[in-house]
């Protein structure tokens, strides 16, 4: 008996999948467990599965389409089987837009507007006929084809002395003009521009963003950090680790710290409760090709440099592979954003739901600064803390930005 092979859920957060690539075509025999398609998730991109044995009757869906959760991709059943029934208000996977385009076409117009003596026997000399008058409104007076000439030349009506009744523009006027020398004339070729699809990753982003932006109040502090001893520990640990250790991992290490320590932050609005977590998972934003995947360093207040290190490494690169695991990406209860590889020395970022905070983090600087009295070359950091104010207020989120500087001005406090 014919099956249904329906959209799959395939991410915690998907409403839709992207047929990436299909491995059968109609008429292939499968088998349970062969892999049928490549979907494209907002997170990832995802197998798809058969669990019946058959064979490939129907492909309702081509590469490139997006099919909603629980939406007919395809139909497997044996060979021959009338399947009329079951593709019954299916369709054949059109978006059904032709015909609404060939009514637009047949009702579009040539381009150009009809002339105002449109079905007179005229020549050129009776486009001249003048209007007469002078225009209440303060319109330049001109003939309705001195007004075309001088469009398709570019040439401003205001810049032309009119020889007819009144001042009135004519024909020859825009012919015989000509403008003044204003050094040289550049012209430009016209770029085409590009609709480029909204890939499921960025439609993601958009909607999840979004929400978090207009759903929770945000407020923002910033602190700049002195991180001359911070630089100082990386270059000690990295001469004995046979793991590199970034600045990153270090503000991670920071961060799990100092949320340790203020749990409130650490935590989601679930509308009449406020949840305080008790793992620190933190997530990392990671630039990938459509946009930024978040994956977690699940328990980071119990693990060294050297593992974070090691596991953020790994979760980076399977997210600019997109093999990032759905349960590699969920769970998190703070994150953090470093635009600071890309000089960026400060910036403010948007929460990344259903966490209470995201802590942006710059670009270390070489700046002046002021010690004993004396100006002497320093290393500073700025790190902006984004809040939502039904969960931090203002005081508490001061106090979590001190925690992190702390830390990082002192290293050999998160060794201890």
């Amino acid at each position: 008996m014919a099956e249904k092979i329906e959209m799959p859920r395939l991410s915690d957060t998907m409403e839709e999948g992207v047929i990436a690539k299909w491995n059968v075509k109609e008429g292939d025999k499968v088998s349970s467990g062969d892999i049928i398609a490549e979907v494209e998730t907002d997170k990832a991109t995802m197998e798809v599965e058969v669990f019946e044995s058959g064979t490939i009757l129907k492909i309702l869906v081509a590469e490139g389409d997006a099919v909603p959760l629980g939406g007919l991709m395809a139909v497997i059943g044996e060979e021959g089987e009338d399947i009329s029934e079951l593709l019954e208000g299916a369709g054949d996977g059109s978006t059904g837009d032709g015909g609404e385009e060939e009514q637009t076409a047949e009702k579009a117009p040539s381009g150009e507007e009809a002339p105002e003596d449109a079905g007179r026997d005229v020549d050129e000399g009776d486009r001249e006929i003048q209007t007469g008058g002078t225009d209440e409104d303060g319109r330049i007076k001109a003939s309705p084809l001195a007004r075309k000439i001088a469009e398709e030349k570019g040439i401003s009506l205001g810049q032309i002395e009119g020889s007819g009744p009144d001042g009135r523009i004519v024909k020859k006027d825009v012919e015989d003009y000509k403008a003044p020398e204003k050094g040289v004339a550049y012209t430009y070729e016209t770029q085409e521009s590009e609709d480029v699809r909204v890939s499921q990753m960025r439609k993601t982003i958009a909607r999840r963003l979004s929400e978090s932006k207009y759903s929770s109040p945000h407020f923002y502090e910033t602190i700049d950090i002195d991180m001359k001893q911070a630089i100082a520990a990386r270059t000690r640990l990295n001469e004995v680790s046979d793991v590199r250790i970034s600045f990153n991992d270090i503000v991670v290490k920071a961060c799990a710290h100092a949320l340790r320590e203020h749990p409130d932050v650490n935590s989601s609005w679930m509308e009449d409760t406020i949840r305080r977590h008790g793992d620190v998972n933190i997530a990392v934003a990671v630039a990938v090709e459509d946009g930024l995947l978040t994956p977690v360093l699940k328990h980071a207040d119990k693990k060294n440099l050297r593992t974070l290190s090691t596991e953020m490494r790994e979760l980076a690169e399977l997210s600019r592979e997109k093999k990032l695991q759905p349960d590699q990406m969920e769970g998190s209860t703070f994150s953090i954003s470093n635009l600071g590889m890309f000089g960026i020395e400060e910036f403010t970022a948007i929460i990344n739901p259903p966490n209470a905070s995201i802590l942006a983090i710059g670009a270390i600087r070489d700046v002046p600064v002021v010690e004993n009295g004396e100006i002497v070359p320093g290393k500073r950091m700025k790190v902006t803390l984004s809040s939502d104010h039904r969960i931090v207020d203002g005081a508490l989120a001061a106090q979590f930005l001190n925690t992190v500087r702390q830390m990082l001005e002192n290293p050999l406090s998160m060794l201890l």
